[in-house]
């Protein structure tokens, strides 16, 4: 039987609920042996961040998964609708403080893999820009950038807008003058494979829904959202598509090429290059093709 995949999460968990439906499927993915989530790194910090984190990991079964965190990632703004209730469930839960700082932790598992680590993003870039520039420390003699490229299979990306040729701003990309700087320096000089699900994507693919009513810490969440009827679905399709390992196994095509993004206000645009690194993904099934296999997962 083939090993694995093994995959590195990093998310924004933040204001929005759709970060929570896309850890459920990485969750239970590994818990099926179809991956092995090697670790969960929290990109904007907030008082109940990694508690959180720790609560919905717990409670989906996973105890020992290691948490990162950028502790410097508080300029957001912001709300955080659900992580206090979440972090007040039963039993002993990991602090900010408990975890290790996010870029240590994508060092720390890449140089000890033994096959390539797949990173799914579903938050802001910073954290993995800082990866890249990262220097060689004592977890490894290699800087950052060679070790993703030598320890790195794939980056699957919840970021951008694709849909128009003029480009667009997308709030994984744009929403602060830091974000934006770090965003284009990373997808610029990201030494390894790069898949965009675009904003486009995952608009108007309602999930969650099913959920309603139910004693479930997922549905709790969307409700304190205000989501109880569901949520758009970018950050779970990226998900599906990362687990799928294609484009096309997970029903969507592929434009090829290089994405560029304004380090002065992280306006994206895209480069079409047939022999590109990067791509970006095309749905090509109707949303309630995408919501179906959502709602498999999380139900």
């Amino acid at each position: 039987m083939q090993n694995p995949r093994s995959f590195l999460l990093g998310t924004d968990w933040w204001t929005d609920v759709d970060d929570v439906v896309a850890l459920r499927i990485f969750a239970r993915a590994h818990k099926k042996g179809l991956i092995r989530l090697e670790g969960v790194c929290v990109n904007a910090c907030m008082e109940y961040s990694c508690p959180s984190v720790d609560a919905f990991l717990q409670n989906e079964g996973l105890l020992d998964t290691p948490i990162g965190i950028d502790r410097e990632a508080t300029g957001y703004g912001g709300k955080a609708p659900y992580q206090k209730r979440m972090a007040q469930s039963p039993g002993s839960h990991r602090s900010n403080s408990d975890c290790l700082e996010a870029p240590r932790l994508y060092r720390q598992v890449l140089a000890a893999a033994e096959t390539r680590v797949e990173i799914a993003e579903i938050g802001f870039c910073q954290v993995l820009a800082n990866l890249l520039r990262s220097a060689p420390d004592d977890i490894s003699p290699l800087p950052g950038r060679e070790l993703l490229a030598q320890k790195c299979g794939h980056i699957w990306s919840m970021a951008g807008k694709w849909g128009d040729p003029a480009g667009g701003y997308e709030y994984n990309l744009s929403n602060t003058r830091p974000n934006c700087r770090a965003a284009s320096d990373f997808y610029e000089h990201c030494p390894v494979p790069v898949t965009f699900l675009g904003w486009e994507a995952g608009f108007g693919v309602i999930t969650g829904g099913v959920l309603k009513g139910r004693d479930d810490m997922l549905a709790h969440a969307l409700r304190h959202h205000g989501s109880q009827d569901g949520r758009h679905s970018w950050d779970p399709m990226l998900a599906l598509l990362a687990l799928a390992g294609s484009p096309e196994a997970a029903g969507y095509s592929a434009v090829y090429g290089q994405a560029k993004i304004d380090p002065s206000d992280g306006k994206n645009t895209w480069v079409p290059d047939a022999n590109g690194p990067q791509r970006h993904v095309v749905k090509t099934r109707p949303d309630d093709f995408y919501r179906d296999a959502i709602h498999e997962w999380i139900v």
